[in-house]
């Protein structure tokens, strides 16, 4: 298939080189344009512009920062001006539903599908292809668009425009409110004089078992906080699912809670480390390092 990619950044980088790899023809365009130059090696050609990397595209797949930069690679540099007829969108940055459903609407007034497809995996599922994918579209444009997903990991067709971006949300509340139960636990059980690492090893494997218990339990074990997804996204995260709740009458007062441990996260110059250092945050607040 012709396909393009546009955002090659920590994501885009490993699932360009995947539909290279593929057998796929991919065009790519990233605003640093020094950050696309690698796939050059793997087949790919470089747009200077979004307009020119999905002029003959049949599926462009968008791998940006935020929905104003979605809205304004597409609307605002000319890019869903320049897609076939006919064509397809895919989505895969994390934005507002509000947002997806809007994009959606004006890319069909185009002639051009569209579908909501964010990701949870992190650079690791992007380069293995392991990648969740949440969907939200037409079910004949998620049929349309199954050869591209199954390079990138596992797609689940969960509803009409927006859901994808709803589900992701939900997937960003459990991430985020368990990371803040795994530190809150290993602190009070370190303050009040056990061995973390041996606490976390305990209930490994127990009912309060999870992922994040192990994998973000150990790096706070071992006050491991580079970024592998940072503390400022996850609060952008939160901040986007508090306002859904709000557009859609919903009250979450959990998530509105851990929406403003993440906040003063950041606030206390957080915002670099992974998101697991809000246990770095609970630690302050208790004194302890």
């Amino acid at each position: 298939m012709k396909i393009a990619l546009l955002g090659t950044g920590r994501m885009g980088l490993p699932m360009a080189r995947r539909l290279c790899e593929a057998g796929h023809e991919v065009r790519v365009w990233n605003r640093t344009r020094a950050k696309a130059e690698p796939l050059a090696g793997c087949g790919a050609r470089i747009g200077d512009t979004p307009a020119e990397a999905v002029r003959d595209a049949e599926v462009t797949v968008g791998m940006l920062e935020s929905g104003p930069i979605v809205q304004d690679v597409l609307f605002g540099q000319g890019a869903a001006q320049a897609m076939r007829s006919g064509s397809l969108f895919i989505d895969m940055a994390s934005i507002q539903p509000r947002e997806a459903r809007d994009h959606a609407a004006r890319l069909g007034e185009l002639g051009v599908g569209c579908l909501d497809a964010p990701v949870s995996g992190g650079t690791v599922g992007a380069e293995n292809g392991t990648l969740v994918i949440m969907v939200g579209g037409r079910p004949a444009d998620f049929e349309r668009a199954r050869a591209v997903f199954q390079v990138f990991g596992r797609a689940t067709h969960v509803g009409p425009h927006g859901t994808g971006q709803l589900t992701k949300l939900a997937n960003q509340m459990i991430v985020g409110i368990t990371i803040g139960a795994v530190a809150e636990s290993l602190l009070l059980c370190a303050k009040g004089g056990a061995d973390m690492a041996k606490v976390r090893e305990a209930i490994t494997g127990g009912f309060a078992d999870s992922r994040i218990l192990q994998l973000h339990g150990q790096r706070m074990v071992e006050r491991d906080f580079a970024p592998r997804a940072r503390m400022s996204v996850q609060a952008k995260d939160m901040r986007n699912a508090l306002a859904t709740a709000e557009e859609i009458g919903f009250d979450a007062p959990i998530t509105r809670l851990f929406g403003q441990l993440y906040a003063q996260a950041l606030e206390h110059g957080l915002a670099d480390l992974d998101h697991a250092g809000l246990f770095v945050e609970l630690a302050s607040r208790n004194g302890m390092r």
